[in-house]
C-alpha cells in the first residue's frame, strides 16, 4: 500500500516521496532590463529551504513562455538564456537533496499585466502605465471590469503561442528540470480556451468541446515532441468553473465531466499526471464544496480517466495527507501555504507519522 513516504515513478523518474509543492508566484523577478524574469536570491532561499525539508518534488511558480505571458511584470520567465542560466543553480541545488526540480509552464492571457497582490490588491496595470501591457485571449473579454479587454488572438498568433511553449520546454530542460507541468487552470490562458465561460470563439478554436481543447491538445503535443521520452509531463487543471454547481449562477462553465474527458486525451498524447485544483475563470464564483474542498475531484479523474493524480487545496494536516495516499484518492499532494508556514513540513510528517524522507547531513546529529 502507497503511503505519503513511498516513492513514486513516472516513466523512468523516481519521485522519493509523495510530498509535493505546488507552485505559488512569488512576484520578485525584475521587471525589466537584462534580468527580467530571471529567478533572483529570494526564489533561490524560497526553494532551496523547502527542499531541504524533506519535499520530494518542487514545482516552480508559474514561470512564462514569453514576456506578456507573466502574470505580473515581477514573474519568473523561461523565454531566453539568461533566465536558463540562472534557474541552473537552483535545479542543481534542489537534485543534491534529492528532491525533483519541476517547471510550470503558462501564459496568463486576459490576466495578464496586473501588480503583486501586496499592492493595491494585484490590480490591473493598463497599457499606458509604466510595465504595463495590452494582454492575449481567447476572445476580447475583459477578466474583471477593471481589467484591459484583451487582444483576440488570431488562429496564427495562437500557433505562435504554442511554439512558445514548446521553446519554453526546451529551454527548460537545458536548465535542468525534470517535470514539465503545463498550466492549464486558475484562469490563465489554456483554461480560457477549455471554458465556455472565456471562449466565445466560433473558429476551429470555439464552440464545442472538441474546439474549445483543441489549443491545450496542440501544446501538450508540442511540449511532448521536444520533451524527453524518459522524463515525465504533468497538466494542471482546474476541475470545475463552480459555476454549474451553484444553481444560483446561470452561467456556462467547465465541468468535472469535461476534466475527465480532456484527462483521458491527455494521457493518451503523452501527459502523465493531473494535478487537480479547481476554479478562477470567473470572478465571483461560489465554491460549493464539501470539507475535503478538491480531494474529491482529483480521486475522480485518476479513477475515471485511469491517470495519476495529485491532489491540492487545505492539505495541512499529516495524518489528512496519509489518509489522501492510502486510500488512494490521489497518487501525491500538494502543499502551498502550508509549505510557506513550515518549510519543513516533510520531515514533520515523518516524524509524527514514523515515515522518513531526506535530510541534509549538516542537520544530522549523533
Amino acid at each position: 500500500m502507497a503511503s505519503l513516504f513511498t516513492p513514486v515513478t513516472l516513466r523512468t523518474l523516481t519521485i522519493p516521496n509523495r510530498i509535493w509543492m505546488a507552485a505559488m508566484c512569488q512576484y520578485s523577478a525584475e521587471p525589466e532590463g537584462e534580468t527580467v524574469g530571471v529567478p533572483t536570491d529570494w526564489h533561490f532561499a524560497h526553494l532551496a529551504a523547502r527542499a531541504s525539508g524533506g519535499t520530494g518534488l518542487i514545482v516552480t511558480e508559474a514561470t512564462a513562455v514569453s514576456p506578456e505571458g507573466r502574470i505580473s511584470p515581477y514573474d519568473l520567465g523561461i523565454w531566453n538564456d539568461t533566465q536558463v542560466a540562472a534557474f541552473q543553480r537552483v535545479t542543481a541545488f534542489l537534485k543534491s537533496q534529492g528532491t525533483v526540480p519541476a517547471i510550470q509552464l503558462g501564459h496568463a492571457g486576459r490576466k495578464a499585466s496586473t501588480e503583486r497582490t501586496w499592492v493595491e490588491g494585484g490590480r490591473p496595470i493598463s497599457p499606458d502605465e509604466p510595465y504595463g501591457w495590452t494582454p492575449l485571449a481567447p476572445s476580447a473579454i475583459p477578466f474583471t471590469p477593471a481589467s484591459t479587454t484583451p487582444e483576440e488572438l488570431t488562429a496564427d498568433r495562437i500557433r505562435g503561442i504554442v511554439q512558445q511553449f514548446a521553446d519554453a520546454a526546451r529551454r527548460a530542460l537545458e536548465a535542468g528540470f525534470e517535470v514539465a507541468e503545463l498550466h492549464g487552470a486558475h484562469g490563465y490562458l489554456i483554461h480560457q480556451f477549455l471554458s465556455p465561460h472565456s471562449n466565445h470563439r466560433t473558429d476551429e478554436y470555439g464552440g464545442s468541446f472538441e474546439g474549445r481543447t483543441r489549443f491545450a491538445l496542440e501544446v501538450v503535443d508540442a511540449v511532448r515532441a521536444v520533451w524527453p521520452e524518459e522524463l515525465p509531463i504533468f497538466f494542471r487543471v482546474s476541475a470545475t468553473d463552480w459555476l454549474t454547481e451553484n444553481p444560483e449562477d446561470d452561467r456556462d462553465g467547465w465541468t468535472a465531466a469535461d476534466t475527465v474527458r480532456l484527462a483521458k486525451e491527455l494521457h493518451a498524447r503523452g501527459v502523465d499526471l493531473m494535478d487537480v485544483s479547481t476554479g478562477g475563470i470567473a470572478p465571483g464564483a461560489k465554491i460549493v464544496a464539501g470539507p475535503h474542498y478538491q480531494v474529491p475531484f482529483a480521486e475522480q479523474v485518476r479513477n475515471e480517466a485511469g491517470i495519476p493524480a495529485a491532489a491540492v487545496g487545505l492539505i495541512t494536516d499529516p495524518a489528512q495527507a496519509q489518509e489522501i495516499i492510502t486510500s488512494g484518492q490521489a497518487d501525491a499532494v500538494l502543499l502551498g501555504r502550508e509549505l510557506l508556514r513550515d518549510p519543513s513540513w516533510a520531515r514533520r510528517a515523518a516524524e509524527e507519522l514514523g515515515g522518513q524522507v531526506n535530510t541534509p547531513v549538516q542537520y544530522h546529529r549523533a
